[in-house]
C-alpha cells in the first residue's frame, strides 16, 4: 500500500504567507494599472502615431509598469492587504 503524503507540510504556514503576500501584490498591481490608465498612461501619443498596434498593446505596457512599481515598494497597499488577508485567514 502506498501512503499519501500529507497536504500540509511543516513549512505550509510560510508558504501560505508567501502566497498571501503575492496575492496582495497582484491586487496592488491591478489597482495601480487602473490608476495609471485613468491618468492617461498607455494612451497612444499624437506625435508617435503607432496606430492600432500601439492602442492594442498599450494596456500591457501599463500593467508591466504597475508591476515594476509594486516590486520597487509600491504605495504600501500590498502590505495593508497582506495584513488584512493574514488576519482573516487566521
Amino acid at each position: 500500500m502506498t501512503l499519501i503524503p500529507p497536504v500540509l507540510s511543516p513549512s505550509a504556514p510560510a508558504d501560505r504567507q508567501t502566497a498571501l503576500f503575492e496575492a496582495a501584490q497582484n491586487l496592488e498591481s491591478a489597482f495601480l494599472a487602473e490608476m495609471l490608465q485613468s491618468a492617461g498612461f498607455g494612451q497612444p501619443s499624437e506625435s508617435f502615431g503607432g496606430g492600432a498596434g500601439e492602442e492594442q498593446f498599450g494596456s500591457f505596457l501599463v500593467q508591466e509598469q504597475a508591476k515594476h512599481i509594486v516590486k520597487g515598494g509600491g504605495i504600501g497597499l500590498a502590505q495593508s492587504l497582506f495584513e488584512a488577508l493574514k488576519e482573516k485567514s487566521e
